[in-house]
């Protein structure tokens, strides 16, 4: 029997109208696209980009075979979670089993195999070792996410691409506003995945004597939700607690808010434009 602890990645999604049938239940085929959309949040929780991670493996996946098998029906607004899980790797293919939870009781199992080929040629290739070691790694709990802290000569090259890709481009923030004498005397976080690839930093600089103030928080946009961004923050607070800091001050935008207050971080007065974005101070007492 498929039971829910049996995943360690699971997918909550709410049933809309569009997907109940003249049944009053959801239509058989949406499950597919069920385990389809948990199947993108199975690698953000392996901490991977899938396109730019594919592209850098030199192939992509490929679905060859998928089987659905029904137990119960899901309804109109329901919660309902689906697990994925890496449940064999062959040579050039791969196994997900899914599975659609309403609570504890298991409505939907199924398997999505996958074949790793060649976009050009549509010839399967062998999956990739680092992608074999992630997919292993994550299923036997492992952490996806190594936090690093450090200068800005140690960090500021992976630090400066996420901030330029982030506020520079994808904000449009300008160029001159993003830049400081700042990076080169505070401490710097920069988040990487098991294969190396920078997704998320953030800095860490002294305020006033006993207050420390994090900014420049920047996560890839494939990655934002993951986690990763947390971990950099939560790196950044223990960096300042381990120094003696008694308070953590930022400027968050507005958009942002909502993250740091499950942070444990309390608005400060009004909200004010900075750099042509609505931003709120936030406080954390450490």
């Amino acid at each position: 029997m498929i039971h829910r602890a049996d995943f360690r990645h699971v997918e909550r999604l709410r049933v809309r109208w569009a997907e109940v049938d003249l049944q009053k239940i959801v239509f058989n085929g949406h499950y597919l696209m069920y385990f389809d959309t948990a199947v993108a949040g199975y690698w953000r929780a392996l901490a991977l980009p899938y396109q730019a991670t594919m592209d850098a493996l030199g192939g992509d996946l490929y679905v060859r075979k998928a089987t659905l098998e029904y137990h119960a029906s899901a309804r109109y607004d329901e919660l309902i979670e689906v697990g994925v899980k890496t449940a064999r790797i062959g040579n050039s293919s791969m196994v997900l089993a899914c599975a659609v939870f309403r609570g504890d009781e298991l409505l939907v199992a199924g398997e999505l195999v996958y074949v790793f080929a060649s976009p050009a040629s549509q010839t399967s290739l062998p999956v990739p070792p680092d992608m074999r070691e992630v997919l292993t790694a994550f299923e036997a709990g492992q952490p996806m996410v190594d936090v690093r802290v450090d200068s800005w000569d140690s960090l500021g090259r992976e630090a400066s691409a996420l901030r330029q890709q982030v506020f520079v481009t994808e904000q449009k923030i300008a160029a001159e506003l993003e830049w400081d004498a700042a990076d080169a005397v505070c401490l710097h976080a920069v988040a990487y995945n098991r294969l190396g690839v920078p997704l998320a930093t953030g800095r860490l600089l002294d305020h006033v004597p006993g207050v420390a103030k994090i900014g420049r928080m920047a996560v890839q946009a494939p990655m934002r939700g993951s986690g990763v961004g947390r971990a950099v923050l939560d790196a950044l607070l223990q960096a300042a607690r381990a120094r003696g800091d008694r308070e953590v001050l930022l400027h968050a935008q507005t958009s942002a808010a909502a993250f740091y207050r499950r942070a444990g971080f309390v608005p400060q007065g009004p909200a004010f434009e900075e750099a042509g974005m609505p931003h709120q101070a936030m406080l954390r007492v450490l």
